[in-house]
Protein backbone atom coordinates (compact mmCIF):
# COMPACT_ATOMS: atom_id res chain seq x y z
CA UNK A 1 0.00 0.00 0.00
CA UNK A 2 2.83 2.20 0.22
CA UNK A 3 3.31 1.95 -3.61
CA UNK A 4 -0.04 1.98 -4.81
CA UNK A 5 0.26 5.90 -5.31
CA UNK A 6 3.45 5.37 -7.43
CA UNK A 7 1.87 3.21 -9.99
CA UNK A 8 -0.07 5.30 -12.49
CA UNK A 9 -2.65 2.28 -13.29
CA UNK A 10 -4.31 2.87 -9.81
CA UNK A 11 -3.08 6.70 -9.05
CA UNK A 12 -2.88 8.19 -12.36
CA UNK A 13 -3.92 11.56 -10.89
CA UNK A 14 -1.06 11.72 -8.74
CA UNK A 15 1.68 10.12 -10.99
CA UNK A 16 1.03 12.91 -13.62
CA UNK A 17 -0.03 15.72 -11.40
CA UNK A 18 3.80 17.18 -9.54
CA UNK A 19 1.47 18.72 -7.16
CA UNK A 20 -0.19 15.75 -5.61
CA UNK A 21 2.94 13.91 -6.04
CA UNK A 22 4.33 16.52 -4.11
CA UNK A 23 1.30 16.16 -1.28
CA UNK A 24 2.31 12.94 -1.02
CA UNK A 25 5.55 12.74 -0.37
CA UNK A 26 4.79 15.00 2.67
CA UNK A 27 2.76 13.50 4.46
CA UNK A 28 4.31 12.68 7.61
CA UNK A 29 5.16 8.83 7.48
CA UNK A 30 7.94 6.44 6.63
CA UNK A 31 8.54 5.31 3.28
CA UNK A 32 11.16 2.86 3.77
CA UNK A 33 12.16 -0.90 4.73
CA UNK A 34 13.82 -0.55 7.82
CA UNK A 35 15.81 -2.67 10.38
CA UNK A 36 15.91 -2.62 14.33
CA UNK A 37 16.27 -4.68 17.36
CA UNK A 38 15.46 -4.60 20.51
CA UNK A 39 16.64 -1.68 22.24
CA UNK A 40 18.31 -0.72 19.26
CA UNK A 41 17.65 2.44 16.38
CA UNK A 42 15.73 1.78 13.03
CA UNK A 43 17.74 1.74 9.95
CA UNK A 44 16.41 2.71 6.78
CA UNK A 45 17.54 -0.17 4.73
CA UNK A 46 15.43 1.82 1.03
CA UNK A 47 12.62 3.77 0.72
CA UNK A 48 9.86 1.06 -0.67
CA UNK A 49 9.14 1.86 -4.59
CA UNK A 50 7.87 -0.44 -6.95
CA UNK A 51 11.14 -1.94 -8.01
CA UNK A 52 12.02 -2.21 -4.50
CA UNK A 53 8.91 -3.56 -3.44
CA UNK A 54 9.29 -6.45 -6.09
CA UNK A 55 12.89 -7.87 -4.11
CA UNK A 56 10.95 -7.57 -0.80
CA UNK A 57 10.34 -11.41 -0.30
CA UNK A 58 13.30 -12.23 -1.44
CA UNK A 59 15.22 -10.05 0.79
CA UNK A 60 12.71 -10.84 3.45
CA UNK A 61 13.28 -14.89 3.25
CA UNK A 62 17.04 -14.51 2.69
CA UNK A 63 16.93 -12.50 6.03
CA UNK A 64 14.72 -15.61 7.87
CA UNK A 65 17.29 -18.53 6.34
CA UNK A 66 19.74 -16.39 7.54
CA UNK A 67 18.23 -16.65 11.10
CA UNK A 68 17.56 -20.22 10.55
CA UNK A 69 21.20 -20.64 10.02
CA UNK A 70 22.18 -18.42 13.09
CA UNK A 71 19.95 -20.24 15.87
CA UNK A 72 21.13 -23.89 14.66
CA UNK A 73 24.14 -22.78 16.60
CA UNK A 74 22.32 -21.90 19.82
CA UNK A 75 20.74 -24.36 22.30
CA UNK A 76 17.83 -21.96 22.94
CA UNK A 77 14.35 -22.19 21.12
CA UNK A 78 13.02 -19.88 18.43
CA UNK A 79 9.90 -18.19 17.00
CA UNK A 80 10.36 -16.87 13.52
CA UNK A 81 7.23 -14.87 12.56
CA UNK A 82 7.77 -14.76 8.59
CA UNK A 83 5.51 -12.17 7.15
CA UNK A 84 5.30 -11.44 3.68
CA UNK A 85 4.97 -8.95 0.85
CA UNK A 86 2.92 -10.71 -1.47
CA UNK A 87 -0.35 -11.55 -1.64
CA UNK A 88 -1.55 -8.50 -0.45
CA UNK A 89 -2.22 -5.71 -2.92
CA UNK A 90 -0.58 -4.42 -5.19
CA UNK A 91 1.22 -7.26 -6.58
CA UNK A 92 4.87 -6.61 -8.40
CA UNK A 93 6.52 -10.10 -8.37
CA UNK A 94 10.59 -10.30 -8.37
CA UNK A 95 11.36 -10.71 -12.05
CA UNK A 96 12.63 -14.54 -11.30
CA UNK A 97 8.60 -15.14 -11.62
CA UNK A 98 7.11 -13.16 -13.89
CA UNK A 99 4.56 -14.97 -16.00
CA UNK A 100 5.38 -18.36 -14.37
CA UNK A 101 2.06 -19.28 -13.23
CA UNK A 102 -0.92 -20.42 -15.57
CA UNK A 103 -2.70 -17.21 -15.35
CA UNK A 104 0.73 -15.02 -16.00
CA UNK A 105 -1.48 -12.53 -13.67
CA UNK A 106 1.27 -10.68 -11.07
CA UNK A 107 -1.26 -11.77 -8.09
CA UNK A 108 -0.63 -15.73 -9.11
CA UNK A 109 3.12 -14.99 -10.17
CA UNK A 110 3.22 -13.69 -6.88
CA UNK A 111 2.26 -16.89 -5.16
CA UNK A 112 4.25 -19.41 -6.82
CA UNK A 113 6.82 -16.90 -5.61
CA UNK A 114 5.81 -17.40 -2.46
CA UNK A 115 5.43 -21.17 -2.69
CA UNK A 116 9.60 -20.79 -3.76
CA UNK A 117 10.51 -19.08 -0.48
CA UNK A 118 8.69 -21.33 1.82
CA UNK A 119 10.60 -24.27 0.26
CA UNK A 120 13.89 -22.00 1.17
CA UNK A 121 13.03 -22.04 4.51
CA UNK A 122 11.94 -25.54 4.85
CA UNK A 123 15.52 -26.90 3.00
CA UNK A 124 17.32 -24.47 5.55
CA UNK A 125 15.28 -26.16 8.36
CA UNK A 126 16.36 -29.50 6.61
CA UNK A 127 20.00 -28.71 5.91
CA UNK A 128 20.42 -26.87 9.47
CA UNK A 129 19.38 -30.02 11.13
CA UNK A 130 16.26 -28.39 13.01
CA UNK A 131 13.03 -29.54 10.87
CA UNK A 132 11.94 -32.42 13.00
CA UNK A 133 12.24 -29.64 16.18
CA UNK A 134 9.89 -27.49 14.45
CA UNK A 135 6.46 -26.53 14.11
CA UNK A 136 5.90 -24.66 10.87
CA UNK A 137 2.14 -23.07 10.75
CA UNK A 138 1.25 -21.16 7.31
CA UNK A 139 -2.13 -19.40 7.14
CA UNK A 140 -3.41 -15.92 6.30
CA UNK A 141 -4.98 -13.01 8.38
CA UNK A 142 -8.24 -12.72 6.57
CA UNK A 143 -9.77 -13.89 3.38
CA UNK A 144 -9.50 -11.70 -0.01
CA UNK A 145 -10.05 -8.19 -0.28
CA UNK A 146 -12.78 -8.55 -3.23
CA UNK A 147 -12.53 -4.34 -3.74
CA UNK A 148 -8.79 -4.74 -5.05
CA UNK A 149 -9.87 -8.24 -6.86
CA UNK A 150 -7.98 -9.90 -8.61
CA UNK A 151 -4.92 -8.77 -6.45
CA UNK A 152 -5.86 -10.26 -3.06
CA UNK A 153 -7.19 -13.53 -4.32
CA UNK A 154 -10.73 -15.18 -4.38
CA UNK A 155 -12.71 -17.27 -2.14
CA UNK A 156 -15.51 -19.81 -3.11
CA UNK A 157 -17.31 -18.45 0.13
CA UNK A 158 -20.22 -15.93 1.33
CA UNK A 159 -18.38 -12.33 1.87
CA UNK A 160 -14.79 -11.19 2.04
CA UNK A 161 -12.58 -9.45 4.72
CA UNK A 162 -14.38 -6.96 6.20
CA UNK A 163 -17.20 -9.24 7.09
CA UNK A 164 -17.76 -11.67 9.22
CA UNK A 165 -19.36 -14.16 6.86
CA UNK A 166 -17.09 -17.02 6.09
CA UNK A 167 -15.81 -15.66 3.33
CA UNK A 168 -13.69 -12.87 5.37
CA UNK A 169 -13.29 -15.29 8.34
CA UNK A 170 -12.18 -18.55 7.05
CA UNK A 171 -9.03 -19.36 5.61
CA UNK A 172 -6.49 -21.78 4.92
CA UNK A 173 -4.56 -23.26 7.54
CA UNK A 174 -1.69 -25.62 6.81
CA UNK A 175 0.57 -27.37 9.94
CA UNK A 176 3.57 -29.52 9.38
CA UNK A 177 5.44 -31.08 11.94
CA UNK A 178 7.89 -33.78 10.27
CA UNK A 179 7.30 -36.97 12.59
CA UNK A 180 5.03 -35.63 15.16
CA UNK A 181 1.56 -34.63 12.60
CA UNK A 182 0.71 -37.38 10.12
CA UNK A 183 1.22 -36.04 6.38
CA UNK A 184 -2.23 -35.53 4.80
CA UNK A 185 -4.79 -35.31 7.35
CA UNK A 186 -8.02 -32.80 6.61
CA UNK A 187 -9.75 -31.33 9.12
CA UNK A 188 -12.93 -29.37 9.68
CA UNK A 189 -12.33 -29.00 13.30
CA UNK A 190 -12.65 -25.37 14.85
CA UNK A 191 -9.08 -23.81 15.08
CA UNK A 192 -8.73 -20.17 15.69
CA UNK A 193 -4.93 -18.01 14.96
CA UNK A 194 -4.79 -17.06 18.66
CA UNK A 195 -4.70 -20.98 19.02
CA UNK A 196 -1.15 -20.23 18.26
CA UNK A 197 -0.48 -18.76 21.04
CA UNK A 198 -1.36 -21.33 23.69
CA UNK A 199 -0.68 -24.47 21.42
CA UNK A 200 2.98 -23.02 21.47
CA UNK A 201 2.79 -22.02 24.84
CA UNK A 202 1.71 -25.84 25.85
CA UNK A 203 4.82 -27.52 23.99
CA UNK A 204 7.57 -25.70 25.61
CA UNK A 205 6.20 -26.56 28.43
CA UNK A 206 5.66 -23.30 29.68
CA UNK A 207 1.81 -23.50 30.28
CA UNK A 208 3.04 -21.95 34.08
CA UNK A 209 3.85 -18.99 32.64
CA UNK A 210 0.51 -17.88 31.29
CA UNK A 211 -0.53 -14.07 32.42
CA UNK A 212 -2.85 -14.15 34.57
CA UNK A 213 -3.78 -11.01 34.89
CA UNK A 214 -5.91 -10.76 31.18
CA UNK A 215 -8.17 -12.74 29.42
CA UNK A 216 -6.59 -15.61 26.94
CA UNK A 217 -8.43 -15.80 23.91
CA UNK A 218 -6.50 -18.73 22.80
CA UNK A 219 -7.47 -22.35 23.54
CA UNK A 220 -4.44 -25.38 23.87
CA UNK A 221 -4.78 -27.05 20.58
CA UNK A 222 -1.54 -29.62 21.06
CA UNK A 223 -4.27 -32.79 21.47
CA UNK A 224 -5.96 -31.83 18.01
CA UNK A 225 -2.47 -31.62 16.09
CA UNK A 226 -0.39 -34.41 17.40
CA UNK A 227 -2.92 -37.36 17.56
CA UNK A 228 -3.72 -38.93 14.49
CA UNK A 229 -7.33 -38.62 14.68
CA UNK A 230 -7.33 -35.80 17.28
CA UNK A 231 -10.32 -33.55 17.76
CA UNK A 232 -10.38 -29.80 18.19
CA UNK A 233 -11.05 -28.39 21.66
CA UNK A 234 -12.43 -25.24 20.45
CA UNK A 235 -16.04 -25.50 21.21
CA UNK A 236 -17.10 -22.39 19.98
CA UNK A 237 -15.72 -19.20 17.40
CA UNK A 238 -16.82 -15.86 18.58
CA UNK A 239 -17.76 -13.22 15.63
CA UNK A 240 -16.94 -9.30 16.08
CA UNK A 241 -17.79 -7.04 13.48
CA UNK A 242 -15.45 -4.29 14.64
CA UNK A 243 -17.08 -3.49 17.90
CA UNK A 244 -20.82 -5.29 17.16
CA UNK A 245 -20.92 -8.48 17.89
CA UNK A 246 -21.68 -10.44 15.28
CA UNK A 247 -22.31 -14.21 15.46
CA UNK A 248 -21.39 -17.45 17.33
CA UNK A 249 -20.41 -21.19 15.80
CA UNK A 250 -20.80 -23.99 17.24
CA UNK A 251 -19.66 -27.53 15.57
CA UNK A 252 -21.30 -26.98 11.89
CA UNK A 253 -24.26 -24.01 12.88
CA UNK A 254 -23.37 -20.83 12.57
CA UNK A 255 -26.39 -18.25 14.10
CA UNK A 256 -25.73 -14.28 12.68
CA UNK A 257 -26.90 -11.66 14.96
CA UNK A 258 -25.58 -8.68 12.81
CA UNK A 259 -23.81 -8.91 9.27
CA UNK A 260 -22.66 -6.41 6.95
CA UNK A 261 -25.19 -6.29 4.12
CA UNK A 262 -23.76 -7.46 0.71
CA UNK A 263 -25.60 -8.12 -2.96
CA UNK A 264 -25.60 -11.56 -3.64
CA UNK A 265 -25.34 -11.92 -7.60
CA UNK A 266 -23.97 -14.34 -9.83
CA UNK A 267 -20.83 -12.27 -10.45
CA UNK A 268 -19.12 -11.87 -7.15
CA UNK A 269 -20.09 -9.95 -3.38
CA UNK A 270 -19.09 -6.25 -3.86
CA UNK A 271 -16.55 -6.70 -1.22
CA UNK A 272 -16.46 -6.31 2.40
CA UNK A 273 -15.55 -2.47 3.57
CA UNK A 274 -18.53 -1.61 0.70
CA UNK A 275 -21.75 -2.58 2.80
CA UNK A 276 -23.39 -1.40 5.99
CA UNK A 277 -23.83 -3.77 9.26
CA UNK A 278 -27.56 -4.46 9.35
CA UNK A 279 -28.76 -6.61 13.34
CA UNK A 280 -31.63 -8.74 12.32
CA UNK A 281 -34.72 -8.72 14.30
CA UNK A 282 -34.23 -12.69 14.42
CA UNK A 283 -31.03 -14.71 14.29
CA UNK A 284 -29.80 -15.99 11.05
CA UNK A 285 -28.70 -19.27 11.52
CA UNK A 286 -26.42 -21.56 8.69
CA UNK A 287 -25.66 -25.01 8.49
CA UNK A 288 -22.20 -24.76 6.93
CA UNK A 289 -21.54 -28.47 5.68
CA UNK A 290 -25.07 -28.00 3.89
CA UNK A 291 -24.63 -23.99 3.09
CA UNK A 292 -21.18 -23.03 3.14
CA UNK A 293 -22.04 -19.88 1.22
CA UNK A 294 -24.80 -18.72 3.81
CA UNK A 295 -27.25 -18.38 1.39
CA UNK A 296 -30.32 -19.91 2.95
CA UNK A 297 -31.10 -19.21 6.93
CA UNK A 298 -32.96 -21.77 8.72
CA UNK A 299 -33.19 -20.46 12.07
CA UNK A 300 -36.87 -21.17 12.34
CA UNK A 301 -36.07 -25.20 12.10
CA UNK A 302 -33.41 -25.07 14.76
CA UNK A 303 -34.78 -23.09 17.57
CA UNK A 304 -34.29 -25.56 20.24
CA UNK A 305 -30.64 -24.97 20.11
CA UNK A 306 -31.03 -21.61 20.83
CA UNK A 307 -30.25 -21.88 24.54
CA UNK A 308 -26.97 -22.90 23.41
CA UNK A 309 -26.16 -20.27 21.18
CA UNK A 310 -27.18 -17.52 23.87
CA UNK A 311 -25.75 -19.51 26.34
CA UNK A 312 -21.63 -19.06 24.78
CA UNK A 313 -22.53 -15.58 24.06
CA UNK A 314 -23.37 -14.31 27.63
CA UNK A 315 -20.65 -16.59 28.57
CA UNK A 316 -18.53 -14.72 26.35
CA UNK A 317 -19.62 -11.41 27.40
CA UNK A 318 -19.27 -11.38 30.73
CA UNK A 319 -15.59 -12.09 30.59
CA UNK A 320 -15.85 -8.30 29.29
CA UNK A 321 -17.09 -7.40 32.83
CA UNK A 322 -14.48 -8.88 34.78
CA UNK A 323 -11.59 -7.87 31.84
CA UNK A 324 -12.30 -4.17 30.95
CA UNK A 325 -11.48 -2.82 27.84
CA UNK A 326 -11.12 0.64 26.56
CA UNK A 327 -13.38 -0.05 24.04
CA UNK A 328 -17.27 0.94 24.33
CA UNK A 329 -18.95 -2.71 23.16
CA UNK A 330 -22.15 -3.00 21.70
Amino acid sequence: MYTEWRDPHFFPEVVYSPERTAMIKSFPFDRHWVHAKKGGKIEDIAEVTIPVCSTLDEKWTDYSVNFIKKMAKSDKPFLLYHGTRGAHFDNYPNEKFLGKSPSKYPYKDVMIELDANLGRIVDTLKETGQLENTLIIIASDNGPEMETWPDCGYTPFRGSKGTTWEGGMRVPCIVYWKGMIEPGRISDGLFDLSDIYNTSISLAGAKSKLPRDRFIDGIDQTSFLLSDNGTSNRRVVYYWLQDTFSGTRIAEFKAMEAAEQDVMTDVSSPGGFSGETLTYTYARMYNLFLDPKESHSYFVRKTPYLGIFNGAKLTHLETYKKYRSNTLFK
